[in-house]
């Protein structure tokens, strides 16, 4: 019987769902293959987890404790400068606009794909190359460095929301970007939209919840 400590860490041993309350009933993000985790606390139903390279907390259902197994070696972040940033982000938006091209929908928790909410299809992105962010947009727009939109340059991250920062998108550069939006106010998946007032009625929806603007400057180490 497999029994998980929460000294020792774990890898995945396949693709996996997580979950944002111990009933497991609404996703709180995925995690593919090869990822690695902390066991924090348990319940009867779920073990609530870590995850290394981003820091997320979620559950996993104690019924896919098969899918993870001792990690050899504990998770040590890669520390990267902003030139090897730089250096990464035409993968970064070429994996977005790939994504593009495969039919896919707005998934509240997504980061495996097709399907990704907005945070998801950013951190996938950017993780692809070796660069890690936080998971949530509002992790990511704390994470990054503030610029004005006359400072945006290609592979920064543009911030929407009201009270609070709940959107994110990847700039493409001459006043695009592009960015998984959701049924009610997007396009149910992975579109691109103008940075601009004379936009089209989501490009304006969206223009008039505009945040800030973030750089990524490093790759996120716990």
């Amino acid at each position: 019987m497999f029994l998980p400590s929460s000294i020792t860490e774990y890898i995945c041993t396949q693709d996996l769902d997580l979950y944002n309350s111990p009933t497991c009933r609404e996703l709180a993000t995925q995690v593919a293959q090869g990822r690695q985790l902390k066991i924090i606390t348990s319940s009867e139903k779920a073990l609530e987890v870590q995850l290394c390279e981003d820091g997320y907390l979620a559950w996993i259902p104690r019924e896919k404790l098969t899918s993870l197994e001792p990690a050899k070696t504990s998770y040590s972040g890669i520390s990267l400068s902003r030139e090897q940033i730089v250096s990464r982000l035409d993968g970064v938006i070429e994996f977005t606009q790939t994504a593009l091209k495969i039919p896919n929908h707005y998934l509240w928790g997504g980061t495996l794909g097709p399907n990704y909410d907005c945070s998801g299809l950013i951190q996938k992105a950017f993780s692809v190359s070796g660069i890690w962010l936080p998971r949530d947009s509002y992790q990511q727009e704390a994470f990054t460095q503030s610029v004005t939109q006359e400072e945006l340059l290609r592979g920064d991250l543009i911030f929407f929301g009201q009270e609070k920062v709940n959107h994110v998108a990847l700039y493409l550069g001459e006043g695009w970007y592009i960015h998984s939006s959701g049924r009610e106010m997007g396009r149910n998946g992975i579109g691109i939209d103008q940075l601009s007032l004379e936009g089209d009625t989501i490009s304006l929806a969206y223009y008039q919840k505009l945040w800030g603007f973030g750089r990524v400057m490093a790759s996120y180490r716990a």
